[in-house]
């Protein structure tokens, strides 16, 4: 055999192997939503369930018996490339073959482990309530928590939306699997960092683009919806407590480097000692309590002035950041938004909400202020109200 037609020979193979003459280089990429593995977390009878929810103090009548899976799935990451995602699906042990779906997004998570699959009971207990009330639930974990592999981007709204889109797949074929229909039309719901990723899921669902589903309804608590305009300025001007608004300057500050690249040193944002240990301390496996006792208690002394102005004065990559997570309430939905809020918050001023009625949202949203509480509260006074109001504008089944 000559050289040259040996040549050929091995390019011919290696067409075939590989798929480079000419064939679809994505015809075997993993599909967005495709559920990479499943393993049960637990199951519950409905006495269990009523008294599992009465301990966290979110009660149910008549509570369903549920079972809850971890599910790993195939989603994309901030720069579009393909990843993997974890989520909590909690199904109830119901009868109805056809259910109808409520999607939860939870708080702020620093840890890895304390996201809605893994080790968070207290994002958990919220999501089973949607459950034991007789729908199916999920929790996204987001990216970079869980299983997820990775960073998390700490209020990155465009991949919030994405790996909660995704989740509603995976759980579709989950479902699919165990005998049951989903219902198409999705109940959204998320507290705190999760009120933003629910009002961009719910944004995502209601542009017409997410194949089979859409947005029944959409209820947000004390989500930061305007980063600009409203939460960093407060951040600074002490309207948020002191060491909460260093906790998350500085981890939106480094998971945005992330994306954005803000910044080549640490230093160019962070005073010392604070630069040299705080990509470690937002590393996904400290707890809140130590990422907040190896931070100051303000935000002047953790930033460098630079970087306070720009949290005032936001340009370049900075401002970029700021607005691709600031759209969130820029459309109007065809169905029911209900946003709650409290004046009492130091953690997420009423007035991102307030802000936010008076975006493109407002006209078709409705504020209601929880009053003089503060933040961890307001979950607690918004939850039971948004359950009984889904469950008498769209009833599990």
């Amino acid at each position: 055999m000559t050289m040259r037609r040996a040549l050929l020979s091995m390019v011919g193979v290696l067409c075939l192997l590989a798929a480079a003459c000419g064939v679809d280089d994505d015809a075997d990429a993993p599909e967005r939503g495709s559920i990479v593995s499943v393993a049960p977390v637990f199951e519950m009878t409905g006495a269990q369930t009523g008294d599992y929810l009465a301990e966290w103090q979110y009660p149910v009548p008549r509570a369903n018996g549920v079972r809850a899976h971890r599910v790993v799935y195939e989603t994309v990451a901030t720069d579009g490339t393909p990843t993997t995602a974890s989520g909590l699906v909690v199904v109830p042990d119901t009868d109805v073959r056809r259910v109808r779906l409520v999607s939860y997004a939870h708080g702020t998570t620093v840890r890895r482990d304390e996201s809605p699959s893994a080790d968070g009971e207290t994002e958990r207990a919220r999501t089973v309530q949607f459950a034991a009330a007789g729908y199916a639930a999920v929790a996204p974990d987001y990216l970079g928590l869980g299983e997820g592999p990775g960073f998390h981007p700490y209020a990155h709204a465009p991949s919030e939306a994405s790996a909660s889109v995704d989740l509603l797949r995976a759980a579709r074929a989950l479902l699919v699997e165990q005998g049951r229909d989903l219902d198409p039309n999705v109940l959204v719901v998320g507290f705190s960092q999760g009120a933003q990723a629910a009002l961009a899921l719910g944004r995502e669902l209601n542009s017409g683009d997410v194949a089979g589903f859409a947005p029944a309804a959409v209820a947000a608590v004390s989500g930061a919806y305007a980063v600009q305009e409203v939460q960093a300025p407060a951040a600074l001007d002490g309207r948020v407590e002191g060491r909460r608004a260093v906790l998350y300057l500085g981890y939106w500050i480094t998971a945005m480097n992330r994306v954005y690249h803000l910044y080549d040193d640490p230093a160019e944002a962070f005073q010392q000692p604070y630069a040299q240990r705080i990509d470690g301390l937002f590393d996904g496996h400290h707890d809140l309590l130590a990422v907040s006792s190896g931070l100051p208690d303000t935000p002047q002394k953790l930033l460098t002035p630079r970087f306070l102005e720009l949290a005032h004065h936001p340009t370049g990559a900075a401002l970029r950041a700021m607005e691709d997570s600031d759209t969130v309430c820029d459309w109007t939905a065809a169905g029911p938004v209900r946003l709650f809020a409290a004046a009492g918050d130091r953690s997420v001023p009423f007035e991102n909400s307030l802000r936010c009625t008076k975006a493109e949202l407002g006209a078709t949203a409705e504020l209601i202020d929880l009053g003089d509480i503060d933040h961890g509260a307001t979950v607690r006074a918004a939850l039971p109200r948004i359950l009984d109001w889904f469950r008498e504008t769209q009833p599990p089944a």
